[in-house]
């Protein structure tokens, strides 16, 4: 087998850099604007913009549901999808370990092809490093993203107030469950798939039906308590769930009670909380519900004001127990 691999020239500057892009990168995702191969993209922007910016390190690359390439695309979308904003446009820059096969980079940008096609983001600059083996593991990801936020829209992790109520799109812990299902060192398999995946189109749907929602938030690194213990922080109120509201999957429940980890604190990529008012609550959902990234959405609790800055759940006996800020990462590298 004569597999082509990269080596350090192709991070050299010189030929076989202007070929990997050429022939990779630009042939896949090029566009009006990246086809000027400018050292600064110029786009045109008009109103309130958001801005985000993020690295992608998950091992492995490749993992039931979707791949590095998707995530990281996914994961800037989603960023600026929960402050309300409409992802216009990404940066993307790719640091690979030599050795990488040309291959599986291509599989790669590839996939990132699809989801910004999904998405409707699109790339418009980017980088690429070639760094020694072992200095990196195979391929890290950087990506950021600017997107327009409409008028009268103010949805911020601060915004939460007492007496409305949270939503959250569907089932929890698929992600983070299915990077641990894929990594090698682990005799373990559950029939799970990563739920990497665009909300922006979700988002503007919620908001053209609920423009008063509240907060948006996606519960990645942390997972769902996490998070919540986020909102409830910064906006000074306290958050009340019901476990027997919360939508897992019975392959997730499974394999934490095996590991003995807590699927509330597992990493999502496909899911959001939204507080929203409570007489919009079921609107909302009605509106999720007809997208197949809400169709499971559910209201799972409420926010008060006792307690604030505590994240509580009520469990299924009707006892009340606190949900703490993680203080460790059972699945380290799951994005």
């Amino acid at each position: 087998m004569n597999e082509k691999r990269i080596t350090l020239a192709y991070g050299s500057g010189g030929r076989l850099t202007h070929q990997l892009i050429k022939d990779i990168f630009v042939k896949h995702l090029g566009n009006e604007i990246l086809y000027q191969m400018n050292d600064s993209a110029v786009v045109t922007l008009n109103g309130r913009l958001a801005f985000t910016t993020d690295s992608y390190v998950v091992s492995p690359i490749f993992f039931p549901g979707g791949d590095i390439g998707k995530l990281a695309v996914n994961g800037t979308v989603n960023d600026l999808a929960m402050v309300g904003a409409e992802p216009l446009y990404m940066s993307l820059s790719i640091i690979i370990e030599e050795g990488l096969s040309l291959e599986e980079l291509e599989k790669i940008v590839l996939s990132i092809k699809d989801a910004v096609e999904e998405s409707g983001v699109r790339i418009v600059t980017g980088d690429t490093k070639v760094v020694e083996k072992g200095k990196a593991d195979k391929v890290f990801i950087n990506t950021s993203g600017i997107g327009v936020i409409p008028n009268g829209i103010d949805i911020s992790g601060n915004n939460a107030k007492p007496d409305e109520v949270i939503v959250v799109s569907g089932t929890i812990g698929d992600h983070g469950i299915a990077i641990l299902s894929a990594r090698k060192d682990l005799s373990f398999s559950a029939d799970v798939k990563s739920d990497t995946a665009p909300l922006n189109r979700l988002v503007k749907k919620m908001i053209e039906a609920v423009p008063e929602i509240s907060a948006l938030r996606d519960p990645t690194r942390g997972g769902l308590a996490t998070t919540l213990n986020e909102i409830a922080q910064a906006s000074n109120v306290g958050i009340e769930i019901e476990e027997s509201e919360i939508p897992i999957k019975d392959s997730v429940k499974n394999a934490c009670d095996l590991l003995g980890i807590d699927p509330l604190y597992i990493a999502n990529e496909g899911k959001l909380i939204a507080i929203v008012p409570k007489d919009k609550a079921d609107l909302l959902v009605e509106v999720m519900r007809n997208s197949p990234y809400g169709k499971d959405a559910r209201i799972i609790g409420r926010v008060t004001r006792e307690h604030p800055g505590k994240v509580v759940l009520i469990t299924r006996l009707g006892a009340r127990r606190l949900l703490d800020m993680l203080s460790g990462d059972p699945l380290p590298r799951i994005c």
